[in-house]
Formats: structure tokens, C-alpha cells, sequence
């Protein structure tokens, strides 16, 4: 991998465009399950100045692996002990060493290409940088209407809930920096994964920025999302997680001011 770095009497930057460079050290995790067939895309959209790619494989019975070592030289293979997508992106994320995590899928549907939007973000100031299909800009051309309708009631409601002002709730294109892993504290398995890290960084108070994103289709096989069984997984999560807020606020001892407050 070539890197066009700038030293400086601060340290070395790596330059991402014209307009940019960066201090910070860049992992991307891609979580995968025979996706042989798809890696070749995805992977010829990746920056050529991200610093690490870390693969969770998910016990795949293709190629998956050695195809991903031979496209990319220097890449780290996490095997998946659990199951599930959250739990493959946990392990992720937990293997990465880059001062910034993004995360991306698969099967093509993600432009790694777009990643710049995301470290730009962040360097910019933003804690958790979300990928939306439906801010401005933004599109997708795999969503179908069932999902949308799903994706749009469970967005409104957690905006009602949390106070936030998200336009996309179960996109799977993400980044942040990586100190705030304890803060988001993942501990889902399922496609439920990315509302998790949603309000969790609403609840931990991170500074979330919107990313528009495009999403494509997949390219080659079938999707393991189920439309119906997701989204109550995902209402679930919307739920639990309100109702843990409301209980850990009933047990803080009177007089207790919460750090926020007293910061």
C-alpha cells in the first residue's frame, strides 16, 4: 500500500485529497460471509491512504478469505466466534488499531469511495459520523418500499424518543473515532447493530454529523436481512434501550448530578 504522507514539526499527516490531510490512522471493518464474488468491487473503491482493513469473516464456505488476502496485501483476517452481523462488526471494531473506525458492507451496496466524507467529518469535529440514504444528496437503489415505510417509522420514533434529528436509521455505513468504543458498549448481535450505535452515541452525548450516502445494490447473492423480523428486532432495541435510560435515571441516588450537568 502507498501512503503520501506530510511531516511536519506536529508529526506526519497523510494527505486524503487536495484540500486534506490527516493525522489520524484509519480502519476500515468489513464484515463478511461469502462474499467471494463481491470483494473485488468493494475493495477497488477503498482510499489507497486508509491504513488498515480488517475482514471478520463469518465462517465463510467460499473464498472469501483468500480472495481478500490476494486483493490486499497486509490485510488482517478476524475469524467470527458469535454469530450475526452485530457481532461480527463488535469483533471488528474490537481487532481495529486505527485512531478512526469506518465501517462498511460486503456486498457492494457501500462506495468506499465515500469514505473521505466520513474522515472529513470527523476531523472536522464530529464524534460519529452516520451514513444516511435520505439527507440531501444521498440515495439508494436497493431500499424497497416496505423497507422504507419500516426504516421511516422507526427513524421518527427515535427521533420522538431520543430528541434527535436523524433522517436514516438502519444504514450500515458508519465511522467514528475509536475512542468512543466504551461509549457505545455493543453488545447486539443482529442487523439491529447500527440503531444501537445510533442511540447509543445520542445517549453518550457524542457529536453526531450526517453523512448523504449512496447506497447500490448488491451485486452478487442474497441478502441475509428479513424485513420483518429485523425491524422488530430493531423496535426492540428502540425500546430496551429507552427503558434502561429511564431505569438507570430512577436508580441515581437523589442529589446525584450527572456528569454532562456537572460539566
Amino acid at each position: 500500500m502507498t501512503t503520501y504522507g506530510i511531516t511536519t514539526s506536529q508529526g506526519k499527516y497523510t494527505r486524503v485529497s487536495e484540500d486534506l490531510a490527516i493525522g489520524a490512522t484509519v480502519s476500515v471493518v468489513v464484515p463478511a460471509m461469502n462474499e467471494a464474488e463481491n470483494l473485488p468491487h468493494v475493495f477497488a473503491t477503498l482510499p489507497h491512504w486508509i491504513d488498515e482493513v480488517v475482514l471478520v469473516d463469518g465462517n465463510s464456505s467460499d473464498e472469501t478469505v483468500a480472495v481478500a488476502r490476494a486483493l490486499r496485501p497486509g490485510l488482517r483476517v478476524v475469524t467470527q466466534t458469535g454469530r450475526g452481523k452485530g457481532n461480527a462488526l463488535t469483533e471488528g471494531f474490537a481487532a481495529a488499531t486505527g485512531d478512526i473506525i469506518v465501517m462498511i458492507d460486503a456486498d457492494g451496496s457501500t462506495d468506499g469511495r465515500e469514505i473521505i466524507r466520513f474522515v472529513s467529518a470527523l476531523v472536522a469535529g464530529a464524534d460519529f459520523a452516520k451514513g444516511s440514504r435520505f439527507a440531501s444528496g444521498a440515495g439508494s437503489d436497493d431500499i424497497s418500499l416496505t423497507r422504507s415505510l419500516g426504516n421511516t417509522l422507526l427513524t421518527t420514533l427515535t427521533n420522538v424518543l431520543y430528541g434527535t434529528r436523524y433522517t436514516d436509521l438502519c444504514y450500515g455505513y458508519n465511522a467514528f473515532w475509536a475512542r468512543h468504543l466504551d461509549a457505545l458498549a455493543l453488545d447486539c448481535d443482529g442487523f439491529e447493530i447500527e440503531t444501537l450505535m445510533n442511540v447509543r452515541a445520542a445517549q453518550a452525548g457524542l457529536a453526531i454529523h450526517e453523512i448523504p450516502s449512496h447506497e447500490h445494490c448488491r451485486i452478487h447473492g442474497t441478502s441475509n436481512l428479513r424485513a420483518v423480523r429485523d425491524g422488530w428486532r430493531v423496535l426492540k432495541t428502540i425500546l430496551r434501550e429507552r427503558a434502561r435510560r429511564t431505569t438507570a435515571a430512577q436508580n441515581r441516588p437523589v442529589g446525584t448530578i450527572s456528569e454532562h450537568a456537572a460539566a
